[in-house]
């Protein structure tokens, strides 16, 4: 029966992206003292709500903690939730990295995939999907998610820095250690490359949980300034969606999306 159940919660969760977009690490705290456990959770919704997905290996293609030390794999249980909790390591920023592994969505209703393709700034994405020749319904798109979440250690000192992941969200500064107070500087990169002219979507809950969002584009450079308040929790979102050779919805997908999340606090 506990077989079942998690098999049918599973389930339920993989049609969730059709309807909710942000993927992200949901840190219990993001200051802990060494030896104190890192505790994460991984969430999957809208505005910063949404339900908690359990560790399953099957689904991961990579998990690890980058600290001062060096780079530590994270290994949980099946089933865990919270799907991360181990103990913190050295004095300094830690930066939580998660990636997933390839998923598969099917668009039943074309207003889902203009809805979709409006919120994350892809102009002329419907126009383009339909002079591939594609159908307005019945075509999948494939997906991957990579999160990252930075966590001050003790005095947190220390920098966020480019991980290897195909696409992700640099911040270039700390936001545990240094002054924020013109703003913290976000750099998305694809491939190692800055990604110019981008929206850069960044969701604000406050200390009383209220959620608001804010949607920059980012320079030449592939960074955008964004304004962060103490005591407020941050999860800054892109997206890139992409065409795929495949032009018959019967043989797979006809479009790819990579998720890029960071999620930090800003003490106060």
């Amino acid at each position: 029966m506990k077989a079942l159940a998690i098999v049918t919660m599973f389930i339920g969760l993989i049609a969730l992206p059709a309807n909710s977009h942000e993927f992200w690490l949901s840190m219990r705290d993001y200051q802990v003292e060494p030896g104190r456990n890192i505790v994460a959770s991984l969430r999957l919704g809208s505005n910063m709500h949404g339900s908690t997905l359990v560790y399953l290996p099957g689904d991961i293609e990579r998990f690890e903690i980058l600290e001062p030390g060096g780079a530590r794999r994270v290994k949980g249980r099946y089933g865990d939730d919270p799907a991360l909790s181990v103990p913190a390591g050295a004095d300094g920023l830690a930066v939580v990295v998660y990636q997933s592994g390839l998923y598969m969505i099917s668009y039943d209703k074309w207003e889902t995939f203009q809805k979709f393709v409006t919120h994350k700034a892809f102009p002329g994405l419907p126009e383009a999907h339909l002079a591939r020749g594609l159908p307005e319904t019945g075509f999948a798109e494939s997906y991957r998610r990579y999160a990252k979440a930075l966590v001050g250690v003790g005095g947190g000192a220390g920098a966020d820095r480019a991980t290897g992941m195909y696409i992700e969200i640099v911040a270039l500064a700390n936001p545990y250690t240094d002054d924020l107070g013109a703003g913290l500087p976000l750099k998305v990169l694809l491939q190692g490359a800055p990604r110019a002219g981008v929206q850069l979507e960044l969701y604000d809950t406050a200390p009383n949980g209220k959620v608001t969002s804010v949607k920059y584009r980012t320079d030449a450079q592939g960074i955008a300034v964004v304004k962060v308040k103490p005591g407020h929790e941050y999860l800054a979102d892109n997206v890139i969606l992409e065409t795929l050779d495949n032009t018959d919805p019967k043989a797979g997908p006809v479009w790819h999306s990579a998720w890029a999340s960071l999620t930090f606090r800003v003490p106060g």
